[in-house]
């Protein structure tokens, strides 16, 4: 059995998806198992097992209706039995509607059922710890008998070059590896996701103050001025203990440096999606227009803990669909106070972290 599993974009995506390669190819060893992605998304999939050929999607190169059609043709050529589409927009309509394939799987949606033999319905509230993102992916499996999924939790691959490489970096920053290490999810990937400086720099304020850990930065070398906003207004006491110039160069360092931390903190994205698959605790704060039930994984109030305004003020989501919500969200933010969730943090690291 050859069988095709599409997904576009973000690398939370991506990551999480991989879950379906697992399942697959524990079930069916001797499937061949492709996994259709785009290129900037690579590193999160390297040394991953379970992926016998990654077919890569490039935008740039793929950036009209025409190339669209010729880069599908040109996947169709590998004659799968199976397409699972956990992406399921036009990108990746057009692979399926292209496509040989016998059995095309994805997510029951108006419109576009007649592109696949097996539609699944999603689920509006999540049934198990797991999260709405992780529980509504496994569900495409069910069309191939796997109703009982062999593994839930999105995975990593390091080597031992690259750990080797992350614990040398750490020595050569003087970190003391006797203490908890934090990493802070500084920025999100875009505004709309980040928490507000401001609102930021108290909470990271509130670590420093109150908690003897060390503390890295994750952020783009694009969000330089942003971080160096927030590090100049934090007191003496909290800049000692952060490592601000301890960054990865590529997203592969990041994993590496990830993995030598104790937990993250911070806003929800690829970066919380990644410390989790190396088995980190988290903190997460979700951007107001994202759906907590869709990406709060592992929620299990101890070691996997986050927030959302609507958590405080589920009022102000009536009749409020996400695109409204997105549309207002410097307002929303506004609203999210640090002074709302710090007992809840507190609480947190006080299960982790010694305080001072």
């Amino acid at each position: 059995m050859k069988i095709l599993i599409i997904q576009h974009k973000m690398i939370g995506d991506v990551l999480l998806t991989s879950l379906l390669c697992e399942n697959v190819k524990k079930k069916y060893p001797n499937s061949t198992v492709d996994y259709l992605i785009n290129r900037n998304t690579l590193p999160v999939l390297e040394n991953n097992p379970y992926i016998d050929n990654k077919i890569i999607f490039d935008e740039q190169e793929n950036n009209n209706l025409f190339k669209l059609i010729k880069f599908s043709k040109q996947v169709n050529n590998n004659k799968y039995d199976v397409i699972i589409d956990a992406y399921s927009k036009i990108q990746s309509w057009i692979d399926v509607f292209i496509n040989d394939a016998p059995k095309k799987i994805s997510y029951k949606k108006f419109g576009r059922q007649f592109l696949y033999t097996d539609n699944v319905v999603k689920h509006k509230e999540p049934f198990t710890q797991l999260g709405l993102a992780i529980e509504h992916r496994l569900a495409l499996l069910s069309p191939l008998g796997i109703d009982k999924p062999i593994e839930t939790n999105p995975k990593l691959y390091l080597t031992e070059k690259e750990k080797l490489m992350a614990r040398n970096l750490f020595k050569a920053h003087g970190v003391d590896k006797s203490k908890k290490t934090v990493m802070i999810s500084l920025l999100g990937s875009k505004l709309s996701k980040t928490y507000p400086l401001d609102k930021m720099t108290e909470l990271v304020e509130f670590l420093g103050q109150n908690y003897d850990v060390n503390i890295l930065f994750n952020y783009f070398p694009k969000q330089l001025d942003e971080a160096k906003i927030i590090y100049n207004k934090l007191s003496e006491l909290t800049k000692s203990k952060i490592y601000f110039d301890l960054l990865a160069e590529d997203l592969r360092s990041f994993i590496a440096i990830i993995n030598e931390c104790d937990f993250i903190i911070g806003n929800d994205g690829g970066a919380v999606n990644m410390a989790k698959a190396v088995n980190k605790k988290s903190f997460v704060i979700f951007s107001p227009y994202v759906s907590k039930n869709v990406w709060a994984t592992f929620e299990d109030n101890l070691n996997h803990i986050s927030v959302h305004l609507k958590d405080y003020f589920p009022k102000k989501y009536n009749n409020m669909n996400d695109n409204k919500i997105k549309n207002r969200v410097n307002e929303y933010y506004s609203y999210f106070d640090f002074s709302l969730f710090k007992g809840k943090l507190k609480k947190f690291l006080d299960n982790h972290v010694e305080s001072n």
